[in-house]
């Protein structure tokens, strides 16, 4: 989109009903009525690569459902993100949920597509595997990337049952193909049970830090996001998401819970402080609505989905002001 055209946002609620009109992640126009867009909110309904419970490959319409309720202004960041940049809803990528090398490898064409029109992605899952194939696209676009992991697991593994590519080994494999700045690298909500000591000290060789669950709960969002900001820099940063990192609670619908988890509050406050980073695209995955209650989940991603959509809005915005 130029400077001089204004974006098409969201669907009028004072003439259609919240409840009524296109499914659309917050009732944002299609991708092809829109031509191109500086945002692009892109579903990957996949969950081929879980070890536990299946479904997240219904989770990103389940977030598009619920982000009906969200309204064009955020009073938490001062923004009205749709009307800054132009932000639509990419439909979703379709991919063999028989053959997991094959799904990655079309996630990451889609990607690559996507990205070349100078879109960032807001990208809703479908399982954690699919973060490995969008770092790949946004590495080719910016090099290696800084990463913040909010996950209760470490997704750090190197296989299960001789599959390199699950929903709990993105992370490694990332790693190493090098499309990572292991720099900047950290793990946030982490907390449960290992199979293993060794799996902690694996991942502190790839660079990884780790924020637990306790640890925002003892020091504060604040805090948090502040260590989190120092470690990035100035980096292109891509932040992944796993609902799982919230507790139960807050995030009873997805595939592997853990007790002992952080509140919707304190993702969303962290989230918030990292608005000044520089957020190339970001995910947000394993929401599985078949264990959802009263749309809890859902709606707990599709306000995580619009802080992350916020953030990259404002820098589109600011980018263009300056020039840059």
């Amino acid at each position: 989109m130029s400077s001089n055209e204004t974006p098409r946002g969201p669907i009028d609620s004072s003439r259609v009903p919240r409840y009524a009109g296109p499914a659309t992640f917050a009732r944002l126009p299609r991708l092809d009525e829109v031509g191109t867009a500086d945002v692009a909110v892109v579903g990957v309904p996949f969950d081929s690569g879980v070890s536990y419970r299946p479904g997240a490959r219904f989770g990103g319409n389940a977030i598009r459902e619920a982000s009906r309720l969200l309204r064009p202004y955020n009073p938490a960041q001062d923004a009205s993100p749709f009307a800054l940049a132009q932000v639509a809803d990419g439909g979703d990528i379709a991919v063999n949920p028989f053959n997991i090398n094959e799904a990655v490898d079309t996630i990451e064409a889609a990607a690559d597509d996507l990205l070349g029109t100078g879109a960032r992605l807001m990208t809703l899952g479908g399982d954690h595997t699919i973060a490995l194939p969008l770092l790949r696209s946004v590495a080719k676009k910016h090099g290696p990337v800084a990463l913040l992991h909010f996950d209760a697991h470490l997704d750090t593994w190197d296989t299960y049952f001789g599959a390199e590519y699950t929903h709990g080994t993105p992370f490694r494999r990332a790693v190493e193909e090098g499309i990572l700045d292991t720099e900047a690298l950290s793990h946030v909500g982490t907390r449960g049970p290992l199979y293993g000591k060794q799996d902690l000290t694996d991942d502190e060789k790839m660079g990884f830090g780790i924020v637990t669950s306790a640890d925002v709960y003892r020091r504060g969002a604040d805090e948090v996001a502040d260590q989190l900001r120092q470690r990035i820099g100035d980096r292109p940063l891509y932040i992944s998401i796993d609902i799982d990192c919230l507790d139960p609670a807050h995030a009873p619908g997805t595939g592997t819970p853990e007790a002992g988890g952080m509140t919707s509050r304190e993702l969303l406050e962290i989230l918030r402080g990292l608005a000044s980073c520089n957020l190339v695209s970001a995910d947000v995955v394993e929401v599985a609505p078949a264990y959802d209650h009263a749309e809890i989940t859902s709606v707990a991603a599709s306000h995580t989905a619009y802080e992350l959509t916020t953030i990259m809005s404002r820098q589109i915005a600011a980018s263009r002001a300056t020039g840059a």
